[in-house]
């Protein structure tokens, strides 16, 4: 069967490009776009000034992603797969999930473009109507899951245990959440990786003493 789709704006993806220099662009506007919504926020970055840096017309941005709100998904989604090339092809378990925490938090210190991104545009999707709200959304609740399971997997824990697991889950996504803002700012006074660790090592010891030493 020939493809005869190919080229053409997918019903709700950017169109696919049909040669090397057309993806080669397309690669070019998302990284770009992504440093702009990172400096700016989505509401604040206009299609204009990624297309001026870009090197094309606003129509020519629009050709290749149908309009702002696909762009910001398409970046985020750029983002995501960032994460899955460093988790690997299967997903960790237990202790080791949430030691690959500590590691994000490592890399994190690493990548601050990302970092900013993340951090402006998650707390500007709790705006009405944002774009990226339910992909926020989505993203924070299956987290939440994971580390969950990871918790109780960590702890050695049944399910009638999940509702203080999932506490624990919340208190380890708000920190390293507000970790990042706190290193963007100031990232000589902040490391984020040994307050991660501190903050998982604690709330293990603190939910399951006989399998985890409080931190000297």
């Amino acid at each position: 069967m020939s493809d005869q789709s190919a080229g053409r704006p997918a019903r709700n993806g950017p169109r696919a490009p049909r040669s090397a220099e057309a993806r080669r662009r397309q690669q070019d506007i998302l990284h770009i776009a992504m440093d702009t919504f990172a400096a700016r926020g989505y509401n604040n970055a206009s299609l204009a000034e990624i297309a001026d840096r870009v090197g094309l017309t606003q129509a020519g941005v629009l050709h290749y992603f149908r309009s702002k709100s696909l762009l910001l998904t398409s970046v985020l989604e750029l983002r995501d797969e960032t994460d899955i090339e460093q988790l690997g092809t299967e997903r960790p378990r237990g202790l080791e999930f949430l030691r690959h925490l500590v590691d994000t938090a490592r890399r994190n210190t690493e990548r601050e473009g990302i970092v900013r991104l993340y951090a402006v545009l998650s707390a500007e999707s709790v705006t009405d109507a944002h774009p990226a709200q339910t992909y926020f959304r989505d993203r924070y609740a299956g987290l939440r899951a994971f580390v969950t399971d990871a918790v109780l997997e960590a702890c050695e824990l049944d399910d009638a245990d999940r509702e203080m697991a999932q506490h624990v889950a919340n208190a380890i996504i708000a920190v390293m959440d507000g970790l990042q803002v706190h290193w963007l700012l100031a990232p000589d006074a902040v490391d984020m990786v040994v307050s991660t660790d501190l903050v998982i090592t604690s709330l293990l010891a603190h939910l399951a003493p006989g399998h985890f030493a409080a931190p000297a």
